[in-house]
């Protein structure tokens, strides 16, 4: 693994960062969240995507620039660099627009894909549902043919973004008396077609980040189904692979990253200096190797794509390893305020690390469960044997049982 710029990377990196310079006066402010400011964040995406610089690996004729794996990476680390907030679509961006390349149609691509890319619209991702969260193939939302169409029914939650979005990405379940895995169907959903309804779940963060979404009898038309009936798992797989690795990044996930880290210590230098709680700068040092290590398993996965390689379980060991980091980087903000965190306030007014610390919790759950990287990682590194799996039954027999 080389993490060193090659001189044509160390030129591309420069030309990413005079453009970001030269324009950040038209680019949304750093630390804010899309609620109450949609069109300025909308608007952040299509100046950098007009530039080339979201989605860069796609290819040109959808909207990127067919650049490598690296150079999305060299964008990805200047944005943060200058500021730049994540992109509103970056849902869209990092699951629903990859999942539409492989598995869709020359239709579907030209017609979504390009919109995508500049947030003109707007993704989520409706998979979890009240009784299907880790065990994403237990989905009940049912799609049932009517004509060239298909009538949907059913519930969604934690729905990231859904009351900004446009269209969102719908695993449903077409045949309940097959193993659960082939039952299932991937749609494309308008989320402002009749029988939508969406509705923000306030969380302890103070911010309505996700909701619950409704489907009452809406029909999709066939047209905008990716792949095959009954093949939605392995369209599924595809979102799944790309969300793990779009949560975890490279260790920086949510403001946990060393950069972060850096940026706290420097705003409190004089003070830890003279700290003398138990175990502060050891608790420092400790996070900040940790945090590099996530960056550094990120780089591995990134590189194993710009050779050509599918990735391995390493998105599974980022987020597992980013969602712990998260907890501990919190705990370790809040301890660095000392009594202000008690107040909600810090140094110079920054109230982040009790966003942190309230949302980190959600965070070790979102892109799949602790347990179930755990699991993951048992069977697939360590070649332990599969937990039994009786839910492989199909659905209406289980629901006979």
């Amino acid at each position: 693994m080389d993490i060193e710029d090659s001189p044509e990377e160390a030129e591309f990196r420069a030309r990413v960062r005079d453009f970001l310079t030269e324009n950040r006066a038209r680019l949304a402010p750093a630390g804010t969240m899309p609620e109450g400011r949609v069109e300025e964040f909308k608007h952040t995406q299509a100046v950098l995507a007009d530039a080339g610089l979201v989605g860069a690996t796609w290819p040109v004729e959808h909207g990127g620039r067919g650049a490598s794996a690296i150079q999305q990476v060299i964008i990805d680390q200047e944005l943060r660099r200058a500021g730049v907030p994540r992109m509103i679509n970056w849902i869209g961006l990092g699951m629903c627009g990859p999942a539409i390349l492989e598995h869709g149609t020359d239709e579907q691509r030209v017609r979504y894909l390009r919109p995508l890319l500049r947030a003109d619209e707007v993704w989520c991702q409706l998979f979890s549902e009240p009784g299907a969260g880790s065990d994403l193939a237990a989905v009940a939302t049912k799609a049932v043919r009517d004509g060239d169409g298909w009538r949907v029914t059913g519930q969604k939650v934690w729905t990231t973004g859904a009351q900004w979005c446009d269209f969102g990405i719908l695993l449903a379940r077409t045949d309940p008396d097959v193993p659960k895995h082939r039952g299932l169907t991937m749609f494309l959903l308008d989320m402002k077609a009749p029988g939508v309804t969406v509705r923000p779940l306030r969380e302890m963060t103070g911010k309505a980040l996700f909701n619950e979404v409704f489907l009452d009898d809406v029909l999709v038309p066939d047209g905008d189904r990716v792949g095959e009936v009954g093949q939605g798992w392995s369209v599924a797989l595809t979102v799944l692979m790309n969300e793990r690795f779009t949560v975890a990044g490279d260790g920086s996930v949510y403001g946990a990253g060393p950069d972060a880290l850096a940026e706290a210590v420097r705003r409190r230098l004089p003070q830890l200096a003279d700290d003398r709680r138990p175990g502060v700068l050891q608790e420092f040092a400790s996070c900040w190797v940790e945090a590099l290590a996530c960056r550094m398993t990120g780089n591995r996965m990134l590189t194993a794509i710009a050779q050509g390689r599918q990735p391995g379980p390493e998105g599974s060991t980022g987020k597992l390893a980013a969602a712990q980091l998260l907890a501990r980087v919190a705990d370790l903000g809040l301890r660095m305020q000392g009594d202000d965190a008690l107040f909600g306030a810090s140094v110079d007014g920054d109230t982040k690390w009790q966003y942190v610390a309230t949302f980190a919790h959600g965070a070790a759950l979102a892109g799949g469960t602790t347990e179930i990287m755990k699991n993951i990682l048992g069977e697939r590194v360590l070649g332990l044997p599969q937990e039994p799996r009786p839910d492989k039954a199909p659905a209406t027999a289980k629901a006979r049982a």
